[in-house]
């Protein structure tokens, strides 16, 4: 699934998210949806959620 699309990630999935300060790295950390913080229907570099651990970042992958 696209997850630069808001309406592909609903809340409780299970996803996998770049936080801000592994943009560099790329690093990604799972967990589940909590919260859609990001309002437009798309953005291009994945829509910002908060996991249910409180991390913020944007979307890379669904599961």
């Amino acid at each position: 699934m696209d997850a630069t699309k808001r309406a592909n990630i609903k809340q409780g999935m299970s996803v996998a998210i770049v936080l801000k300060q592994d943009q560099d790295t790329g690093r990604l950390t799972d967990g589940i949806v909590r919260d859609l913080l990001t309002k437009s229907a798309t953005h291009p570099h994945g829509i910002k959620v908060r996991l249910m651990s409180g991390e913020v970042g944007r979307v890379k992958e669904i599961y």
